[in-house]
């Protein structure tokens, strides 16, 4: 009966360590206030900003299964959050224009790029870099948040992201930043930015006004003259490639509303599914210790006795602890391989995305233009129309037409 009692003492040590390795969640996340402007900005140190869609951060191997990263979440996740980046921004009062731009291609005074290390729900690392016109790097951060019960809730202050916490830190970073540069510096980098479109559209007139050094940092060496009519022209040409950035901005918020419930309810439904996995994990675990331990202290037990009712009464109890032993092995590798159904429930809910952007129809001097596929290449395809345009002499400081997509209502799972 010794060994029994050892057997017993066994399986309580073990339920009570496991008992103390149970999944901790967290109720309520860490939040960070938005640093707003106070009073308006002088709007001649306002720089504009570029927001590219960010990075999937999808491993080449990538097995969902296991790394619980799904291709058709992350790309969607590489508009989304950027447009939500921008908006943030827009929201500070720090800033000039901010826009999503599908490549650095475009002309902007900074321009922030973001890879997604880790987006579950749950948990939200993202590493940032931001640069300037002019070259300067201002600096490469990483951002994350784990997310709480309540930033789930029906209750919730639905204008707020469950991952607010990272957008508001890179917010305020770019701002505590910026707010070091002395104004002159500020205004060199809009005239550095203006000065590389101007560059772009005419290499031979604008060329030479830019010296970049061999650590790639631009300077000017010469600027136009502000009564030059080519000078003129050229920023109307420029506000044109502006409004063309504009309208596939209203194409990154359509998708942006579009996709907003399903992706808040996967987010939702993910971060439950992970604290699920980790428990079923945790279960499981627990399971197949428990059932090593009866396992073995059966095996044990003296069943050669010299005491016949001994002898018997230690067989029965050994083949009951084998017995019992064994169910909680088998049960815990089915339960295992349970917790991998949960990783299937989040698969399914990733088949709504999609990331093509709507044609878009370009009227200029009378001649309609359709720029199909993505955002990147319609922006390349506006951009070689430019030059066309600009090296024709067409007039282009005339009427450029450029058909705005209506916003797509938000779907529902």
């Amino acid at each position: 009966m010794r060994i029994i009692g050892r057997i017993s003492l066994l399986f309580v040590f073990v339920c009570a360590t496991c008992a103390g390795c149970s999944v901790n969640e967290v109720v309520v996340a860490e939040e960070t206030k938005l640093v707003v402007a106070e009073s308006p900005v002088d709007e001649s140190l306002l720089l504009d900003i570029g927001i590219v869609e960010f990075d999937a951060g999808i491993p080449e191997d990538n097995n969902p299964a296991k790394s619980g990263v799904f291709d058709d979440i992350r790309h969607a996740e590489t508009k989304y959050l950027a447009y939500h980046l921008k908006t943030t921004l827009q929201g500070t009062g720090h800033w000039g224009a901010v826009r999503v731009i599908p490549d650095r291609s475009a002309f902007t005074d900074v321009i922030v790029s973001g890879s997604i290390e880790k987006s579950d729900g749950e948990y939200f690392v993202v590493n940032v870099s931001v640069d300037d016109a002019a070259g300067h790097h201002w600096f490469d951060r990483e951002y994350s948040a784990q997310t709480g019960m309540t930033s789930y809730s029906e209750r919730r202050d639905r204008s707020r992201d469950p991952y607010q916490k990272v957008f508001n830190d890179i917010a305020n970073d770019l701002h505590e930043f910026v707010a070091t540069l002395p104004p002159k510096q500020l205004q060199q980098t809009r005239q550095v930015s203006e000065l590389q479109f101007f560059a772009d559209m005419s290499p031979l007139a604008y060329g030479q006004h830019l010296m970049t050094d061999e650590d790639g940092i631009v300077t000017i060496s010469r600027l136009p003259a502000e009564n030059d009519p080519a000078v003129a022209r050229l920023r109307q040409i420029r506000e044109r490639d502006r409004l063309v950035v504009d309208t596939l901005n209203e194409h990154y918020a359509n998708f942006y509303y579009g996709i907003a419930i399903p992706y808040r309810g996967w987010r939702k439904n993910a971060r439950q599914e992970s604290i699920n996995f980790r428990e079923a994990k945790r279960s499981a675990r627990m399971q197949a210790l428990v059932g090593v331990v009866v396992l073995a202290g059966s095996m044990a037990i003296d069943t050669n006795s010299s005491n016949r009712r001994s002898r018997n009464v230690n067989r029965g109890l050994q083949n009951m602890g084998i017995y019992e032993g064994m169910n909680r092995i088998i049960g815990g590798i089915r339960q295992n391989s349970e917790a991998s159904l949960h990783l299937d429930a989040i698969a399914e809910l990733s088949e709504s995305f999609g990331a093509e952007a709507a044609p878009m129809v370009v009227n200029v001097e009378g001649q309609e233009r359709r720029l199909t596929g993505t955002a990147a290449a319609q922006y390349e395809s506006w951009r070689k129309l430019l030059r066309e345009i600009y090296k024709a002499e067409t007039g282009f400081s005339q009427n450029v037409e450029v058909g705005t997509p209506a916003r797509a209502p938000e779907t529902t799972l």
